[in-house]
């Protein structure tokens, strides 16, 4: 298995630095964020646009960006689970 596949990349390291700064009730409240209408409505506007191959260039700029963002934000929300879940086992 080549090593570049099963390091964590340094995107991983820094959030799951970030993770260790979660108290509970902080992990508590990442594990239950979700996006607003607004943002959802968006996100499948741009998304349907996508797929039909009609995103302006600055469409497409915003869609990556938001999902890079939602990327980021499952994962935050994935350690926090992570973290409660050990703390329910101490």
């Amino acid at each position: 298995m080549n090593a570049l596949n099963t390091a964590p990349s340094a995107l991983d390291r820094l959030l799951e630095s970030l993770s260790r700064c979660f108290d509970l009730n902080t992990a508590r409240a990442v594990t239950e964020l979700r996006q607003d209408d607004l943002a959802r409505w968006r996100m499948e506007e741009l998304g349907a646009k996508a797929s039909a191959g009609r995103l302006s260039p600055e469409e497409e700029r915003e869609y990556d960006a938001l999902i890079e963002v939602s990327d980021v934000i499952a994962t935050l929300q994935l350690k926090a689970r992570q973290q409660l879940a050990g703390a329910k086992s101490v």
